[in-house]
Formats: C-alpha cells, structure tokens, sequence
C-alpha cells in the first residue's frame, strides 16, 4: 500500500467516541479534514463507498459527541456512509483493512464491532430496526437514546414509511436523523425527493410567507395575525416543509440544519435528547463534500474501485469485452430501437444496472421507481396486461426484496414480465449483503417461470432477444465483470436447450452461467495434463432444465461434476438431482456438486473467494481429478 503524503495530528488522537468531548472546534474542524483525508486514502486503495462516507464527517463526529454509542443505539441505514464512524469508534488501526478478504467490512456487523449495534447494507431498515430497540428498552425498564440515521434517498422506501407510521403510534421515545442530500445512488426521484428537497423546505416557504406578509400588513388586523404566525408552530413555513409530512406521522420535526456544522447539530442533539416523544432531525449534507472529483459526481463516486486519489482516474477493469452491465444496457437500447413495447424499469439505479443510455434515448418508456423494488414488479405486471414488454433490471440481492410480488403479481398471472438480475453470484468486496447467492434458488422454485443464465455476451445477447419474445416470466442472471469477445452464436439459441461444449469420456461436468467459462479452463488443463478428455455441458437454462441432454449425458458418462455459482441449497445443482433421481437414473453415477455453502460469504476479492470455494479453474480441475482418481 502506497504511503500516506498528509500528516495526522488530532485523528491519532481518537482512540474512542469519548475522546471527542476535549476537543476544540477547531481542533474538531480539523479532525473532520483528517478523517476525509483517511476515507479518500483507504478507498482509493481498496475501493469502497466514497461520497456517502465524505457527505456525513461532521454528523458522525457530532452524533459522537452528544451521544455515547456505548449505551446509545445507533443504526446507520443501508451504512455505506459509516466509515467515519468505524474510524471513530476503535477502529482507526485497522481501516487499511476495509473490504479486505478477513478485514473491516464496508457495512455495518455486529460480530466485528460492540458500537455496530445493528448490520445494515440494504437501504431502508433502521427505522423499523430502532423501533424494536426502543421497544425493547421500554419493556426492559432502560434509559438510553435509540436513533436511525437513515438518508433521503432510503426514505423513498415504503419500509421506511411503514416505520414510521408504527412509531408515530406507539410514541416511544426515537431520534430519526434524516440526512438529505438529495441524492442515494443516482439522483433521487418521486414526490417525496420533491417535498425533501431543499428547494421546496427554504424557497417556496418563504416566498409564500412573505407574500401573505404583504398582504395581511395592508390590512387592519394584519399585524396582530403576523405576529400570531411567526409564534405559531403551525405556522404556513412548517406547513411547505417536510415537517408537515412527518408531524402527521407523529413525529416532532426539527429542522433543516446544516449538517456540516457540528457545533450546532450537537446543540440540536442535545436539545432532541429530552423528548419522551418520536423526533426527526432534517439534517442538510452535500454527498462527496471535501473531495472534487466527488462533489462534482456523486454518482459515479458512490461506490468506486481504486482510483488515483490526486485526480479520482478510476483504474480499469481486467478483461475483454465490455461489462456484462454494458452488454445488456446496450443491447437492449437495440432491441428497443425496434421494438416500441419494451419499457424498462429500474429502482434508483440506472447507472449500475446499464439503464443509463436507454434513460436519454427513450425517457418515456423507462422508469426509476427509487428504492421500491417491489413497486418496480407489480407496476412492471401492470405494464404486461397491457400488452407491453416490461424489462426490471435490479441487482440479484436487491430482487430479494420483492419475492412476493414476483411470485404473487407476474407468475401466477404468467404475465411476460423479464427479470435482469445483475451482479448475480459473488460480488466481492462488499461482502454477504450484497452477493447475488440465491436468485437461482428463489427464482427457479417459482412456477410459470424461466430461468437463463449467460456464461458471455453473445449469449446475454441472444437470452436476452428471446426472452422479450416468450410468452410469460423471464429471469435472466448474470455476473459483475466482463463478458469477454462478443461474437454471434454458432447456432440459434433453442428455449430449453443447453450447448455441448466439449465431447469426452467417463466425466461429464455440467455448468451453468459463469462457471462454464471456469470449467473450460479445466477440462483444457485435464485434457492437457492427463492426455483424456471431459465432457463439457453449458446448460444456459435452470428452468425449463434441458432434461433430455442431462439424461443423455448420464447414460453415456458414470461420473458428473456440476457447477453454479449459487447457494447449493435449492439451485441449480439440487434440480439436476432431483431430474435425475425422479428419472431413476442416479443408480451407477458419482456426483459431485461444487457451488456457494449454505451459509452467508463474507467481504473479500471475488478471485479470492472464488479460490476459496473451488469455483476457479484450479479448484474445478481439483474436483475432477478427484473424480478420475488420479
């Protein structure tokens, strides 16, 4: 790791939250610069969640000094912009490690911190999260403070608002802390990003009260009643803001501050901290603050890889071929380009999941429903009664969130709805949370479902062109990284057919999605090292499974390896087995399976954890020389 050209002269200081209360403000005003300096550094070496870390510094140190996370529970919502308050909570020797395979992880976990006080790395849960805490501490007979440090943009989600709702009702004492910095991942979207915005809380507000001033101080009564408005907590400022949203939901609402000042967000916290009753503090932060390259796009330094910290030049990813994200962006703006029906739709993340393109060229006919991924699929079986061809594309782990909808709103209707689950199997650095590890398994078990998985681009391509075609739910998996030369198919994809790749002898390995590509290597280096060759069977589709080749291939082999990159339980592997023993055809075979362990992966290189789990082309040319016995 490159040497660090800035001194630290107050962060070295921070051994834990405590420490902050001898500090001066402007000893405070340059600890916020060291710990920005310590973010852009580690993250530049190790990749990670930039700008929402560099937007809340001062709100962190501030929550820090008016609460003590020792008793107080804080939950940092979706806590990708937790790394300052890793840096402040114990550990700042460690953070080199952030993201690092056995290092910091880049969420929020309770096993690796006492002041994690819950794990977060979806968006939207704190608010529920807290609740139970404060329940919890009410029944207990307890007495610290709860808080939800949720962004704006996470607040699109209905969770949040169910929340809400349930904690305005019950009235036990809460602190929700919104920081609004108009922004989640991409720029936020709906009416409620309206209502936040600071445009609507400061401007209007005021142009609308100075307008009514004018005219009730031509009046004769019109002071008296100016003097009653400015008094009045009702009055017509608080009625413009969000404070009228969120006081009909029982919350006390204070705000907006500046969430760069820390001496008056701790007088704020600490005035907060006597209400026996829910609280929401408006906080006002700009995501990327201190860093250029940031301020200037958040979006692009949401989540970054390494970059040069001096000009934010990302580094370039390894491979040919565009991005498994880019091939289905722009495939899909071709397919669109003749086919008016397609509509695409995304929640909050145009950018990730290629969508960005089509956005510009076809405005009308794409969709970012913010963080409402179950929003996305019911208006998406919407779309299909009306003839249309909807197509949501949604990272794998994130689809989870709409199972039901999925299962309840598109497959038992059959409608032709096409699920695009991108970043589908081990994403790397950020860890369980984010793995897409159990789409095959949740998507497959589905009736009136199909399920593809590409191991390139010319097969995205041609999964992609079919499935817009077919007659009912699609769902089409497929990896973070590069698809590789993209070339046109050596024959017409067949729905419900798999593509034999290689014919051999005695061991067959059938693969699915981006194992294929692994097990090519292998059975390359087997055939290269033992002079005999494997079979090598890409089965491109999960359901319908290609069921006469497997058959076949279990009569003319005694030994078959299969692959996925998915949890074992339940994917792709298990139907196989369950195709073969119902078609009483396990009898004279060994079977191996290699896939995900039924258990959550951690944080770590994708390469790594790869090697790891024998998913590699070492690892698979392991497990075939085991089978062959040599």
């Amino acid at each position: 790791m490159a040497l660090r050209a800035f001194p630290q002269d107050v962060l070295p200081k921070i051994n834990r939250p405590s420490d902050l209360a001898a500090l001066s403000n402007e000893e405070l005003t340059e600890l916020a610069a060291e710990i920005r300096e310590e973010i852009i550094f580690v993250v530049s070496q190790n990749g990670g969640h930039l700008a929402p870390s560099l937007g809340v510094v001062e709100l962190t140190i501030a929550l820090l000094k008016a609460f003590n996370p020792r008793q107080d529970k804080m939950i940092w919502d979706v806590g990708h912009q937790a790394y300052a308050y890793k840096l402040l909570t114990g550990r700042r020797d460690d953070f080199h490690t952030l993201r690092k395979h056995n290092g910091i992880c880049g969420f929020p976990k309770r096993d690796e911190s006492p002041f994690d006080h819950f794990g977060t790395g979806h968006s939207s849960t704190s608010i529920s999260a807290a609740l139970g805490m404060a329940m919890a501490r009410d029944l207990k007979g307890e007495d610290h403070h709860v808080l939800a440090i949720i962004g704006d943009g996470s607040m699109t989600a209905g969770i949040a608002f169910e929340g809400m709702n349930q904690a305005g009702h019950a009235g036990r004492r809460l602190i929700v802390v919104l920081n609004d910095n108009e922004m989640s991942i991409s720029k936020n979207v709906g009416a409620l990003s309206l209502l936040l915005s600071k445009g609507l809380s400061t401007k209007l507000a005021r142009r609308t009260m100075s307008e009514i001033e004018n005219f009730l101080s031509s009046v004769r009564i019109g002071e008296d009643i100016i003097s009653i408005l400015h008094r009045s907590q009702s009055s017509l400022k608080t009625f413009f803001t969000p404070g009228m949203l969120f006081e009909a939901l029982g919350f006390d609402y204070v705000g907006p501050v500046d969430g760069h000042d820390v001496e008056k967000m701790c007088d704020i916290f600490n005035m907060v901290k006597a209400a026996d009753n829910p609280v929401l503090v408006h906080v006002l932060t700009k995501k990327g603050k201190g860093y250029e390259p940031a301020e200037n796009n958040p979006t692009r330094f949401h989540g970054v890889g390494r970059f040069k910290p001096e000009t934010g030049e990302s580094e370039k990813i390894a491979g040919a071929g565009p991005t498994f994200t880019e091939c289905f962006g722009n495939t899909l703006l071709e397919l669109a380009e003749q086919d008016k029906r397609i509509v695409a739709i995304t929640a909050a993340m145009p950018g990730g999941t290629g969508l960005d393109k089509f956005a510009e060229r076809f405005p009308d006919r794409y969709v970012d429903v913010g963080i409402c991924e179950q929003h996305a699929v019911t208006m998406a079986g919407g779309l299909a009664t009306q003839g249309l061809k909807p197509v949501v594309a949604i990272y794998s782990t994130f689809m989870q969130r709409a199972y039901d909808q999925v299962l309840h709103d598109v497959c038992i209707q059959g409608l032709p709805v096409v699920f695009c689950l991108d970043r589908a199997g081990l994403v790397g650095e950020d860890g369980a949370t984010h793995h897409g590890a159990f789409d095959l398994t949740f998507m497959s078990h589905i009736p009136n479902i199909s399920v593809l998985a590409p191991r390139n681009g010319s097969e995205l391509k041609a999964m992609l062109a079919a499935a817009l075609e077919y007659d009912g739910p699609v769902a089409l998996r497929y990896p973070r990284g590069r698809t590789g030369e993209i070339e046109p198919l050596a024959a017409p994809l067949e729905w419900g057919k798999g593509e034999l790749i290689q014919q051999g002898e005695n061991i067959a390995v059938i693969a699915i999605g981006s194992t294929v590509n692994f097990a090519a290597e292998a059975v390359s280096a087997f055939a290269e090292k033992h002079g005999s060759k494997v079979t090598l069977f890409n089965s491109r589709f999960v359901k319908p499974l290609p069921c006469a080749q497997i058959r076949e291939l279990a009569l003319s082999h005694s030994k078959l390896l299969l692959l996925e990159e998915n949890t074992l339980a339940g994917g792709f592997s298990g139907a196989v087995l369950e195709y073969l023993n119902d078609a009483a055809l396990t009898g004279n075979l060994t079977i191996r399976r290699l896939g995900l362990p039924d258990c959550f992966v951690q944080h770590g290189s994708t390469s790594l954890l790869l090697g790891e789990l024998n998913l590699d082309a070492p690892g698979i040319l392991q497990e075939l020389e085991k089978l062959a016995g040599v």
